[in-house]
């Protein structure tokens, strides 16, 4: 029948089966336009018409009628909200709540919150099932994913999946996890929910925060940085990247890396925050918080290349989401630092219009501290690798021990900064203002914030001489500690013998860890020096808080020990860190739990 067709006609039915064909592909693997397939802290609704954003300095989620191009609903959640889905084809959604550790249900089209979900601990990521009826959610400190069933709002099923997990996609009856700290990819089976396949990267690979499939290949792609923690350089030390994942069963060790500072000759970004793939898997969309840029990018099927650079786009300030429409023609960014959503157009790449999601919460100073934190851009870096941001962001560690040029230097947290001053390991600095010696130094290459010379660390104030470094300050003092959750009621029996113990004249660990900040804010002697032959100022270093300890691993100056327990054991042999070799195992036990229970108050 066919050979008696005209060529036009014989044409035009080839297509239309080419055309059944995948369209049936696509129901078999969930359409392209589905929301909530990946993380993000945007989602779009299946059928197009809603568009909600996750507001972490406001507390809020916002809804927008992408027809009317409006907010048309800012919903107050609680503190640092992250992920953000739809649910299924619905207008129904679900928001994590990082800093209360709870999941919210809401109406897209009222505004209103339906329910809540009380998680264990730092809910981020979240993706919905295609017909809307399960929920899962990463839950970062414990490593684990859980299932929820959404009409119930009750947690169903609980999975160990890794370290710091945060990345969280599903696609063919898998989902796909990313390790922050690590960017280890882990498939779990949504049937027996254990991990049935990995996808190991090189020990240099960090801070991976966001994981997104390809609608119709067997590909993922996880943006994350590289941290090479033997170099002290910023043009050597911290790399943008996007690793491709073969997800096919038969490949399924697969994984190459895309180095995004040179895809388009040297032009340098930073800070890779998400990505997103069109529809018909023929573009993805890189951000890059550091550099307010963002990449398009040709989808290669190749297995080789993979990504192949095509046009870039100056963002607003840092950028850290970016969706497409289910029908290809629109992208979106959220540039978290304007409080801003743009609209693009896909195919000319001009800016269409834009919603201002929420008022800026933050004083003056802290947002342009907040701002100058974030960005690679000069006056802060000459070079444009790396920003504060590339090891403290959002106040967490980046999990590294690095090679300073003093020795070894684990990165702390900068909770409670403001209040556990001197700074750094060697207690080198006095005020955050000092940091205008990282600015100008090699590692960072920036101009600085000063005119004129730099005081001295120790000596005479630097504070005051500059609007912007006074602002950065501002900001980086600005982060409180969280309750921990090993304390959420109350110290448990365990922990109460810890407590005992740990203000007791037979560990003497009070005499160091004392005060509200469990610091005396001096230098001791711990007996950690011979441990790293690289050390040049030691062998006193300064006592840090531990207000926060549970969830900052690893643990002293040179970040050798992996646990609480070999802290308090392998690495105090002569008891220079407390009195802590005549404990028992169980009391050992009991101190730790008491270590992770602060802050309980």
């Amino acid at each position: 029948m066919l050979l008696s067709e005209s060529p036009k006609s014989l044409q035009r039915t080839v297509s239309i089966a080419i055309f059944s064909m995948l369209a049936l592909l696509f129901l078999i693997q969930g359409s392209p336009s589905q929301a909530g397939t990946s993380n993000s802290l945007m989602d779009i609704s299946a059928d197009g018409t809603l568009l909600a954003c996750s507001n972490r300095d406001s507390g809020t989620v916002t809804i927008i009628d992408l027809k009317d191009r409006q907010k048309v609903h800012e919903v107050e959640v609680g503190h640092d909200p992250e992920g953000v889905t739809f649910l299924g084809e619905t207008h129904q959604l679900a928001v994590a709540v990082y800093g209360d550790d709870v999941i919210h249900f809401l109406d897209g089209q009222s505004g209103e919150i339906t329910g809540t979900t009380q998680v264990f601990d730092e809910p981020y990521g979240l993706v919905s099932s295609p017909d809307g009826k399960r929920l899962w959610a990463t839950l970062e400190f414990p490593g684990q994913v859980i299932e929820i069933d959404p009409s119930s709002r009750k947690v169903t099923r609980t999975t160990e999946a890794g370290q710091f997990v945060r990345g969280l996609a599903v696609a063919n009856n898998q989902l796909f996890v990313t390790e922050y700290y690590t960017g280890v990819v882990k498939a779990l089976d949504v049937d027996s929910f254990q991990v049935v396949d990995e996808w190991s990267g090189s020990a240099q690979d960090n801070l991976a925060r966001q994981i997104t499939i390809h609608p119709s290949r067997a590909k993922a792609y996880v943006p994350h940085q590289r941290s090479l923690t033997t170099v002290t350089h910023g043009s050597g030390s911290i790399f943008p990247y996007v690793s491709v994942i073969d997800t096919d069963a038969g490949e399924g060790k697969r994984r190459k890396r895309v180095q995004m500072d040179s895809l388009r000759g040297t032009y340098v970004v930073a800070n890779p925050w998400e990505v997103a793939v069109s529809p018909d898997g023929q573009t993805l969309y890189a951000i890059f918080g550091g550099t307010d840029d963002m990449f398009v990018c040709d989808v290669l099927d190749d297995n080789y290349r993979e990504l192949e650079y095509q046009s870039l786009l100056r963002t607003g300030s840092n950028p850290r989401a970016v969706r497409v429409s289910p029908d290809g023609e629109t992208f979106f960014i959220y540039n978290a630092l304007d409080f801003r959503v743009d609209a693009y157009d896909a195919d000319s790449l001009k800016l269409s219009w834009s919603v201002q999601v929420t008022e800026c919460p933050l004083p003056n100073d802290v947002l342009l501290g907040k701002k100058l934190f974030y960005t690679a851009n000069p006056p802060m870096t000459s070079r444009r690798w790396i920003s504060c941001s590339s090891c403290h962001p959002d106040g967490d560690p980046d999990g590294r021990t690095w090679q300073q040029p003093e020795g070894l230097r684990n990165t702390q947290p900068l909770f409670g900064l403001k209040e556990t001053h001197p700074i750094h390991w060697s207690a080198d600095r006095d005020e955050v203002q000092d940091f205008e010696h990282t600015i100008r130094s090699p590692l960072m290459g920036g101009r600085g914030l000063i005119r004129g010379p730099v005081s001295d660390s120790l000596g005479d104030k630097n504070g005051g001489r500059s609007e912007m470094l006074d602002a950065l300050a501002a900001y980086t003092n600005s982060h409180a500690f969280r309750p921990s959750p090993f304390a959420k009621t109350g110290l448990s029996d365990a922990a109460q013998r810890g407590k005992a113990l740990f203000f007791s004249e037979k560990t003497k660990c009070a005499s160091c860890h004392s005060g509200p900040f469990y610091t005396d804010r001096q230098m001791h002697d711990v007996g950690t020096i011979a441990e790293d032959p690289s050390e040049k100022i030691g062998p006193e270093f300064d006592t840090p808080t531990l207000l926060g300890v549970y969830r900052s691993a690893p643990y002293l100056h040179h970040g050798m020990a992996p646990t609480l327990e070999a802290m308090l054991t392998q690495f105090n042999p002569d008891n220079k860190h407390g009195v802590t070799s005549h404990l028992s195992e169980s009391e050992i036990n009991d101190l730790v739990e008491f270590l992770k229970a602060l802050p309980f108050e």
